[in-house]
């Protein structure tokens, strides 16, 4: 049942795409238009799902709910699906305004929800929705909100963690060292790091947590550098704003990178680790980036900007729930269709949801160069295993 099911999920993901020419942090270009006033719908089918966004929030948030309310209109327009209807909610980037929208989806008759975005405001909304049974796919990467019928569709440091250690290790690497950011995102992948590195028989022979402040990070990244000749690699979990720093400190405390490989996580992604000459064959992890350029590319012919990144997640949500709509009727939304197994395939290529609310996705490996992102290990097609 699970691979046939996969099979018919996958085609009908992928079909949005094909023959077109197509953390909590948040990136993106110039603001995305004003969302419409009290919400309002996308679509009119009978089905209805709750799409709860920060679309009037402030700053980077704000930019971000109106760039993924955008994508989820993209989705459903690409899709042709006329079963389905969006339920527009904005909570203002809060949980009492999640709560409020919430209650308002489902008296409405949401029979799902997707959204919100930040972790305080997905326990509030889990609360509501456990009692008449009615799933959420929320974009938290914060997997302490995650639960049975709570899931999250977002990139979560420990699949980032897990992949490039995996990697690593497959190509000799035994000895790790790590300069970890002293922040919520650091403790994640710090815990992932160990967990990962053990689990595969190698050893950390370094790992130092240092502050965002450059005049004080030093210190930590030189105990790091005088430890990086039993390291075959030195793991910098940080984005662009701090991890050429990092690097231009081992430097200059001696480190020969020709013979220490370093990693990242998917926070390096970004233009301006790909510009920096001293991380040019650095390893990172995170999803291939082609299916989301594609993806760009049709969001700027349709709304005139860039999206912000986490509007592939939107899209991912409405496009899966597009498809559970069209082939699995009353089941549509079962937390054993949810949670099948083989998963799904979407923009940002394969993922599942497990049975406590986390996912698993199918990363590729890259390799840092001033052209972009290479990808030096491909991610996989299929998923082995129940990921339980």
């Amino acid at each position: 049942m699970a691979r046939r099911l996969t099979v018919v999920f996958a085609a009908a993901l992928l079909a949005g795409c094909s023959g077109m020419s197509p953390g909590e942090g948040f990136s993106g270009s110039a603001a995305s238009p004003a969302p419409p006033e009290g919400g309002g719908s996308i679509g009119a089918g009978q089905v209805k799902a709750g799409l709860i966004l920060p679309m009037s929030a402030s700053g980077n948030a704000g930019a971000a709910g109106s760039a993924m309310r955008n994508a989820a209109e993209m989705a459903l327009a690409e899709f042709n699906v006329t079963d389905l209807q969006l339920l527009l909610k904005d909570d203002g980037g809060n949980a009492p305004g999640a709560r409020q929208v919430a209650q308002q989806a489902l008296d409405e008759g949401a029979e799902i929800i997707l959204g919100p975005i930040f972790a305080h405001s997905v326990s509030p909304v889990g609360q509501l929705t456990r009692s008449r049974n009615v799933p959420v796919i929320a974009f938290s990467t914060d997997v302490n909100v995650a639960t049975r019928n709570v899931y999250l569709l977002s990139f979560l440091p420990e699949s980032d963690v897990d992949r490039i250690v995996s990697y690593a290790i497959s190509q000799g690497k035994k000895s790790f060292a790590a300069a970890i950011p002293d922040n919520a995102y650091g403790s994640v992948a710090e815990a992932a790091f160990k967990q990962s590195v053990a689990r595969r028989g190698g050893r950390v022979v370094a790992l130092e947590r240092y502050p965002a402040d450059r005049s004080q990070m030093q210190a930590a990244v030189r105990t790091v550098a005088q430890a990086a000749t039993r390291a075959d690699a030195i793991f910098i979990p940080d984005g662009a704003d701090s991890a050429p720093a990092v690097v231009q400190t081992l430097t200059a405390s001696g480190v020969d990178l020709k013979r220490v490989q370093l990693l990242g996580s998917g926070l390096w992604e970004d233009p301006q680790i790909f510009t920096n000459a001293a991380l040019d064959g650095a390893w990172y992890a995170g999803p291939d980036s082609t299916g989301f350029r594609n993806f760009s590319a049709r969001f700027r012919t349709r709304f005139g900007q860039d999206p912000a990144r986490t509007a592939s997640l939107a899209y991912d949500a409405v496009a899966l729930i597009s498809a559970l709509t069209k082939t699995q009727g009353d089941q549509r939304f079962s937390e054993a269709v949810l949670t099948n197994s083989s998963g799904f395939t979407g923009i940002d290529g394969l993922f599942r949801f497990r049975a406590d609310g986390t996912n698993q996705r199918g990363l590729a490996v890259m390799r840092v160069s001033p052209s972009g992102g290479q990808v030096i290990s491909p991610a996989p097609k299929a998923f082995n295993g129940s990921g339980t």
